[in-house]
């Protein structure tokens, strides 16, 4: 018994220690500070997690008591008599609800009764819902001091639960605790995560809040970057998901907490908090983003290969990089330009001297099949004419509230801008900029925008938009000695400075400022690289303190219009700054990384997470954008961007070059990369389609395909290409094989198997489990495929352009439940339209869809169906041939029949292997299959089976 008790004694402890709710999270904790805050100093011990805090709060005391308003839904809440918030006072009454959206969305709600700034008032969510089989319910503890609830499911297991205490809600400080079901937490962002995985075995705080940082790979670091999305995805032990949206648009943090569970801290707005009940974690983004807003379909040609660099000298020194990388008949269908193709770097511009004839070249490359992005920065230079035309059309940019808060010293500097008060800062042109507000409710602003890009295109005839310093960027806020002063090619202007004493200080410098300005030490505001908080949007109506984090949001929504009006074509935005729902409008860019491994393979997490967040048109700058790259770490990234959707080579200035045709090495594993990439667009396309329609994601976690296998939930080097294909790429310098997990899959009545889909025996079912795969820098990445796939492709060409013109061939890998080559099932689907029409509805859009499947039964005849749906793409090239795994033994050729009537088949083409099962079949003449309806292709084998001497890698 005292062994027992002193067991429980010590699990006690260690449950307490696991679950302190930090009292100072700002830092600088001493124990006299922390007592005068009523909460209480244990120093932490050796054998307590990393980042335990000294100074914790007496969490069970804090929070409210919970009175019935006579709706079930709804509660009264008072303060208690507990610790006061040391950052700001307390609201003494709070109205707490709770309501079911749809068949699939519970929501939750803590807000001041009176109103106070919602996100949700500004973002156009179309809140759709999803049928689901799973219901939550919401458990009110109104009996107990402070309130709590919970988020249970049917089976009675609780989500989450905020029991462990600590609500607090003040004017500029709201924060929630809660437990977790399990430790397999994913998303958050956006921040660098070096796991896929959360680290629950210490306190880490992530901050959210838009500013232009660059990400860092080097160790843990935990800062915010360029957007927010307060959103994350649990795996729970039974292998269910489920998701959480806190819907909130201020400066936030998170920290996790080992129990496991989590701190969420906001300095504005209210708590509006959304659950998604999956149950598998498809069904959870599919709930999300039916309810956030589906993804953009990109045009075709955008998930080709493309090139940009900032810092070319001159147009000519882009031809010349990108006649080099054509010249090694690399597929490539994307030049840009950076900031370096502008009059000094104005928007609208081109340089008069060394870019000359830029539009003319723009026009040579849609003579090659080829497409140009250029790239648009929000920030308008006060004294030209892009500018002036916005004041004449009665456009609004981000103003300062009153006229005596004008900074004189640039204001008085630009005629144009004198008399008005828009706020004047510092970005890449010369002279001081404005930043447009796109949360205009007359809409005038974003009708200048849209106009300007018009008038541009008339000269440069772009076909995408990338938007950049959007989060919005601002060089040197209130820094006596900005970066910009030692830097020749900018002048040295006079940067913003924001108020940090007096009565407008405390938007800058709130009570509490998050994770997103401590992580950066002393000295630092929320206005630190951007405009000040106290800055003023949608004519006035609308503070930046709490619409800074919809800035890049807000100028996606309207740059895809702007897109869309100037060249007639669906086209592609890609944007820095994303927010929920920025997936609707644009892609995006994982920022500005560096030419290191570290980077390389953060890159594998940082796109599987923002197809958690619903904008799948994701990517890295590959090779790095910072730092020289070297040509193995080069050639890997090459190969692992030729799976990411947004696949761009990109660095900076003064920098070596590193697009592929600067190592022969690194040129020839590009070309097998793209020419793999390229024969997969009709599937990627196809992904990316389903991504729009039904909110599915494209790069998504391995545990999407198999959640019941435990050993996928920690997988953060390894990926899956939409349900079919499974990605293990090389991401270590010196790596001549990769170290992979080939997951096991069961249903009731099926087991998938993987077959090898690269150089190393190719068409060949690998083993389950963990193996090495031989991964020389002549191969291409080990890429697998999962039994029971059908998947369209086409023959790669130098652009996707003229890869359209090109016949379909289908790959067919069976399931064989007992390997006995019993009835065998394959199925896919192709979706196919222009490629670059403006798509309003996805659903209305004029497209043919294709569902394939496929059955080999027990008599040796195999049919392959063709079902055509709506049959509305103007035009669709044919179906020249099949591959087909693991196939048991040479076809009757001259019995195969489409629709019953004798299917010619081209003889000297087809083959078939018995050492390795691969048959494949061409037709006489390509099928064609654009019209609705359905075809059959059948025939048969020779009845004997080899069921022995199956090669298996």
């Amino acid at each position: 018994r005292v062994v027992l008790s002193s067991l429980l004694l010590l699990y006690s402890v260690y449950a307490q220690d696991n679950i302190r709710l930090d009292c100072y999270p700002e830092g600088g904790a001493n124990e006299q500070g922390c007592e005068a805050r009523g909460c209480v100093w244990k120093a932490a011990s050796n054998f307590d997690p990393a980042g335990t805090p000294y100074c914790f709060m007496k969490a069970e005391d804090i929070g409210y008591i919970a009175t019935p308003t006579g709706n079930g839904d709804e509660w009264s809440l008072s303060k208690n008599s507990g610790p006061r918030s040391p950052w700001g006072s307390d609201l003494a009454s709070l109205k707490f609800s709770f309501k079911d959206i749809g068949d699939s969305v519970t929501n939750v709600r803590i807000e001041d009764y009176q109103k106070r700034f919602e996100a949700a008032d500004h973002v156009d969510f179309p809140r759709n819902t999803e049928p689901s089989t799973e219901h939550l319910s919401v458990k009110v503890r109104n009996d107990s001091n402070p309130f709590s609830f919970a988020v249970q499911r049917k089976n009675g297991l609780t989500l989450f639960d905020t029991s462990i205490g600590g609500l607090i809600f003040a004017d500029k400080f709201i924060q929630i605790a809660t437990t977790l079901p399990s430790k397999n937490m994913y998303g958050w962002g956006e921040n660098l995560h070096q796991e896929i995985k959360h680290d629950f075995t210490r306190y880490t705080s992530w901050g959210m809040f838009a500013r232009d940082e660059p990400p860092n790979s080097q160790g843990l670091d935990t800062k915010n970057l360029y957007g927010v999305h307060p959103f994350y995805m649990m795996m729970e032990s039974n292998g269910q998901a489920h998701g959480v949206l806190i819907l909130n648009a201020n400066a936030q943090e998170v920290r996790t907490i080992p129990v496991p569970g989590y701190v969420y801290r906001t300095i504005g707005g209210i708590l509006d908090i959304y659950f998604f009940p999956g149950p598998s974690p498809a069904e959870v983004i599919r709930q999300y983003t039916a309810f956030i807003g589906r993804p953009m379909l990109p045009a075709y040609w955008a998930l080709g290969y493309q090139l940009c660099r900032y810092g070319y000298k001159s147009l000519q020194d882009m031809k010349d990089r990108v006649a080099s990388v054509r010249s090694y008949q690399i597929p490539f269908d994307v030049a840009y330009a950076d900031i370096d193709y502008m009059e000094r770097y104005k928007d609208f511009t081109v340089g008069t001297s060394n870019w000359a004839g830029f539009g003319d070249y723009v026009r040579q490359m849609h003579d090659w099949g080829m497409h140009n992005i250029l790239i648009f920065d929000p920030a308008i230079q006060a004294d030209y004419d892009s500018f002036q035309r916005g004041l004449d059309t009665g456009a609004s940019f981000i103003e300062w509230e009153r006229q005596y808060e004008v900074m004189r010293s640039i204001q008085d500097l630009y005629p144009m801008a004198k008399n008005t008060k828009i706020m004047l800062v510092v970005v890449w042109p010369d002279r001081h900029v404005g930043f447009p507000d796109f949360l205009d409710p007359t809409n005038k602003t974003q009708q200048w925008w849209i106009d300007e890009f018009k008038r541009y295109h008339d000269n440069v005839p772009f076909d995408g938009a990338w938007i950049d310093m959007n989060e919005p960027s601002s060089f040197g806020t209130n820094e006596d000695h900005p970066f910009f002063f030692d830097d020749p090619d900018h002048p040295n202007i006079e940067p913003l400075r924001c108020p940090t004493s007096g009565p407008d200080a405390d938007w800058d410098i709130p009570p509490y400022q998050t994770e997103a300005v401590y992580h950066y030490g002393f000295g630092n505001i929320l206005a630190t690289k951007t405009v000040c908080m106290r800055a003023v949007q949608g004519r006035g109506a609308l503070r930046l303190y709490n619409t800074h984090n919809l800035y890049g949001w807000s100028e996606s929504r309207t740059t895809q219009k702007a897109v869309y009006e100037a060249t007639g074509k669906r086209g592609v935005v890609i944007s820095r700054s994303t927010y929920p729902s920025s997936g609707r409008y644009a892609g995006h860019w994982l920022g500005d990384n560096t030419a290191t491994w570290e980077d390389l393979r953060s890159a594998v997490i940082g796109a599987q997470e923002f197809n958690l967040f619903g904008i799948p048109y994701v990517g890295s700058d590959v090779c790095g954008f910072n730092g020289a790259a070297s040509e193995e770490m080069c050639l890997r990234w090459q190969q692992l961007g030729s799976f990411h959707s947004f696949f761009r080579n990109h660095n900076s200035k003064d920098l070596p070059y590193q697009d592929p045709a600067v190592w022969p090495s690194v040129a020839a594993a590009s070309k097998k990369a793209n020419e793999f990439r390229y024969s997969m667009l009709p599937y990627l396309y196809s992904l990316h389609y389903s991504a729009s329609l039904n909110g599915d994601t494209v790069i998504r976690p391995v545990f999407f395909e198999f959640p019941h296998d435990s050993e996928t939930l920690g997988l953060s080097e390894q990926f899956m290409w939409g349900p079919s294909i499974l990605v293990i790429p090389a991401v270590y310098q010196g790596q001549t094989e990769v170290d992979g997990y080939i997951p096991l899959g069961e249903t009731s009545s099926i087991t998938y198997c993987f077959y090898s889909l690269y150089d190393y025996s190719y068409g060949q079912k690998v083993t389950i489990g963990r193996s090495l795969f031989p991964a020389p820098t002549t191969f291409n990445t080990p890429t697998f495929v999962k039994s029971g796939s059908i998947l369209p492709r086409s023959p790669p060409a130098l652009t996707t352009v003229a890869s359209r013109l090109l016949n379909f061939n289908l790959l067919i890998v069976p399931n064989d439940p007992d390997g006995s080559y019993n009835e065998r099932r394959a199925s896919g689907n192709l979706y196919w339209d222009d490629g670059d029409s403006v798509v309003d509805d996805i659903t209305k859009n004029p497209h043919t869809e294709t569902a394939f499947n496929y059955v080999y039964t027990t008599e040796g005849k195999a049919n392959l169906t063709l079902s055509v749906a709506y049959a509305q793409a103007p035009s669709q090239p044919s179906l020249e041939y099949l591959e087909i795994f693991d196939f048991p033994s040479s076809p009757t050729y001259t019995s195969f029949t489409l629709d019953g009537k004798v299917l010619s088949i081209n003889t000297q083409k087809s083959k078939y292997s018995p050492i390795t099962r691969i048959l494949t079949v061409y037709f006489g003449s390509p099928i064609s299959f654009s019209s609705a309806g359905t075809q059959t292709i059948s025939w048969s084998n020779a009845v004997t089976m080899l069921h022995t001497n199956r090669v298996e890698a």
